[in-house]
């Protein structure tokens, strides 16, 4: 069942589509609590602590928790993801 999900979020292809998608088929509160995670992520991975991403997000400790087991022992979807998007950042910043 899961990977009708999966394939329809592989073929939307603008940002606004995407945006427009999640907005029908999450609350703002799911989508919030995402948006948190991945910040969390990206803190994680960029060496942030733990006290000083719960100071900047609010996160809960266990939501923590759970981030970063993740990112050490999951399936690997955080770090590829968001290492490719900063490095797509960092190289539109070098063109500039």
């Amino acid at each position: 069942m899961t990977m009708k999900l999966f394939e329809v979020l592989a073929r939307i292809e603008s940002e606004e589509d995407f945006k427009a998608f999640f907005e029908d088929l999450c609350t703002y509160a799911e989508i919030e609590k995402m948006e948190q995670r991945v910040e969390c992520a990206q803190l994680l991975l960029g060496g942030d602590t733990y006290n000083r991403i719960i100071e900047k997000t609010d996160i809960s400790s266990a939501t923590l928790s759970r981030v970063s087991r993740c990112l050490r022992h999951g399936s690997g979807g955080y770090s590829r993801v968001l290492k490719n998007i900063a490095e797509g950042a960092k190289e539109a910043g070098d063109a500039d």
